[in-house]
Formats: C-alpha cells, structure tokens, sequence
C-alpha cells in the first residue's frame, strides 16, 4: 500500500466526521440505519459527520464497535480503521459474519453500560441507607 493510501483518513487530511462517514459507508449502511443502531436522531449523526457537534465516549464506543474499527482512528486517523477508496468490498460471506460480529459487540457494550448503571445506583442505596 502506498504512503497516500496509508495515510487516506489521517487528522491531517480527515476529520472526525469524515472518518465516521467513512465507516459507516464502508458498512453499507444508511444515515437513518446507523442512527437507529446507535439510538440517536438522524440529525445527531449528521451533526457529528458534518464536524458540527461529537458523540459523547460511550457512544464513541459504540460507534467503534459497530463500524469495526477502533476508537483512536476515529479520533485521530491512526490505529485500526478503514481502507481508502481503493477498498475491495468483501464477499456476501464474510460481511455478513462481520456484520454479525459488530451487532454482538454494540449488545455487549450496551449490557456492560447498562451493568454500569445498575452498579451505580447500587453504590448510591447502600451510601444512602448502609443498613437496609
């Protein structure tokens, strides 16, 4: 791979919203599509793909578990992400199981919030009444 297309969605080329596009698009899937997967309003993904607003770290999270790519290249173009326009698209295959794959991990992440929110409002009881 050569040196431009290496460096495609890097922070001097792309931004956040680039980078985020991109990975949706390499999904095959829709602004209204992601949206919904990711629990938000279609003008909150535009928002983030037009750099006008970002996603908080836990729908980050999830963003990187869906379009499969990690979390610093979203942020900063390096680590984990996207090929370059000059991607060969994968066989029918091999997307399903990776589509199947992203689905599992956004459940996991969204479980593991929600256990993180349970745990919290625990915490909150005991302090308030140690002794019920």
């Amino acid at each position: 791979m050569d040196d431009a297309a290496e460096n495609w969605y890097d922070s001097d080329v792309a931004t956040f919203g680039d980078r985020l596009a991109a990975g949706r698009e390499a999904t095959g899937m829709s602004q209204s599509q992601f949206a919904k997967r990711l629990g938000v309003k279609v003008a909150t993904l535009r928002k983030w793909e037009d750099d006008f607003a970002e996603p908080r770290a836990n729908r980050l999270a999830m963003i990187s578990g869906i379009l499969g790519v990690s979390m610093r290249w979203l942020i900063t173009g390096e680590g984990e992400g996207v090929s370059g326009p000059d991607a060969v698209p994968l066989d029918s295959d091999r997307q399903a199981l990776l589509t199947e794959l992203r689905e599992m991990r956004t459940v996991l992440l969204a479980k593991a919030e929600h256990v993180a929110n349970i745990e919290k409002r625990l915490v909150k009881l005991l302090k308030d009444d140690p002794l019920a």
